[in-house]
């Protein structure tokens, strides 16, 4: 007789299914080639997602401890391939790969990671050259915030040391690759800012991989120098090498010893042109000195340096000249003047009111005062004034006649 089957829970079923794949090879370290749907970040710093392709699709899960690794930011439509393992999770009977490592596919991590970034802080106006501060022309004070060891910033010492002495160098030591080196550099950058304690910033480091120069190409670094007042040239690496801190500094330098030249002018072009200005100066001081002897000479040979007193008997002739006739054009004026203002009192006289009123005239007016040009404006039984040249009168109207009534 055969013995009874047992009767399991789902919750059971769940968790034998899940020791089953645990203990599968296959199983247990997969790559998974996929587009990535459904993706989103919890706040709890898991990511979850979907990887699909044609013929089907699988559910995907990143918890916070492998996500930390993560350089750039999945995104929906992206094609990655996901390293992990494959598990039921028991509660909802659901299989999903558990993903420790997730790569996009075509171009690395960083490479993602540096286009997301250089994008976002682009949209955001941290490279618009309108932000770009000028250089110092000869700064008194340039701080070097680079690993204190190591070819850079000897050569960056060297080079400055030889073109322009007279500038105090100041090494601010960094960390420049590996943990931590972000939060270095960029902690360096605000406190110089802040101390304002350069004229002029150098960052950078020399050559090395992507994966070295990485902490440039952190955004944490990046508006560190956008938020700095103090003018910054990025040097990091060789010439190909391009990060998000050149993009941001106010300067991109090719190497650091190319920072250094930058970043002061040569002592011996600038003594060649003192040079040059002085041969200028004398050059002109020459000639004018040699126009002022001209002049020298001609003012020693004049009347009023040989002969004074002939010189300002001559001047003393024309003043008594120039002084008479400017008192005959004043007395033209006057004359001319006044023949003006009697002839324009004589119009003003001819036009007197009195003046016709002595020639027999009258001004009428009504009981308001109001002048009476016609007699259509006063009527019989109306009392009008009357003035006369040596007085006024008191009239009343018994009648009043038009033009065509008189005899």
């Amino acid at each position: 007789m055969r013995g009874e089957r047992a009767v399991l829970t789902p919750g059971q079923v769940g968790l034998y299914l899940k020791n089953l794949m645990d203990r599968d090879r296959v199983l247990s370290g997969l790559l998974v080639r996929g587009e990535i749907s459904n993706y989103k970040l919890y706040p709890s710093g898991h990511h979850y997602f979907t990887l699909k392709d044609g013929e089907g699709a699988l559910r995907c899960v990143m918890f916070r401890g492998d996500a930390v690794s993560l350089r750039f930011r999945p995104q929906n439509g992206m094609q990655v391939i996901a390293a992990g393992r494959v598990s039921v999770f028991p509660r909802d009977g659901q299989y999903q790969l558990y993903c420790s490592r997730l790569t996009p596919e075509g171009a690395g991590d960083l490479h993602v990671a540096f286009e997301q970034l250089k994008e976002k802080l682009a949209g955001e106006g941290l490279f618009a050259p309108e932000h770009k501060k000028p250089l110092p022309p000869s700064p008194g004070t340039i701080a070097l915030i680079t690993s204190p060891v190591g070819a850079a910033v000897r050569d960056m010492l060297r080079i400055l040391k030889a073109r322009w002495p007279m500038a105090r160098v100041r090494v601010l030591p960094v960390r420049v690759q590996g943990e931590g080196a972000a939060e270095e550099i960029s902690a360096a950058i605000a406190w110089c800012d802040r101390e304002q304690a350069a004229d002029l910033i150098i960052t950078g480091r020399g050559g090395g991989s992507m994966e070295d120069l990485w902490a440039f190409n952190e955004e944490i670094v990046a508006r560190a120098i956008y938020r700095c007042r103090i003018p910054v040239i990025s040097a990091v690496g060789h010439e190909p090498d391009v990060t998000i801190a050149d993009y941001v500094a106010d300067l991109r330098a090719a190497t650091p010893s190319n920072a250094a030249e930058l970043a002061v002018p040569d002592r011996n072009e600038v003594y060649g042109r003192l040079l040059s200005l002085e041969k200028r100066l004398e050059g002109e001081m020459g000639h004018r000195l040699a126009q002022s002897r001209r002049r020298l000479d001609r003012l020693s040979k004049s009347r009023a340096m040989t002969r004074p007193e002939a010189y300002f008997q001559a001047k003393r002739l024309l003043l008594d000249y120039q002084s008479r006739r400017l008192n005959q054009a004043l007395e033209r004026t006057v004359a001319q003047n006044r023949e003006r203002l009697a002839g324009l009192a004589a119009a003003l006289d001819a036009m007197s009111p009195m003046k016709v009123l002595g020639r027999g005239y009258a001004i009428a007016r009504n009981g308001e005062g109001r002048v009476l040009s016609s007699v259509k404006q006063t009527g019989a039984g109306e009392t009008l004034s009357l003035r006369l040249a040596d007085g006024s009168l008191r009239c009343h109207v018994d009648e009043v006649r038009g033009p065509e009534q008189e005899d």
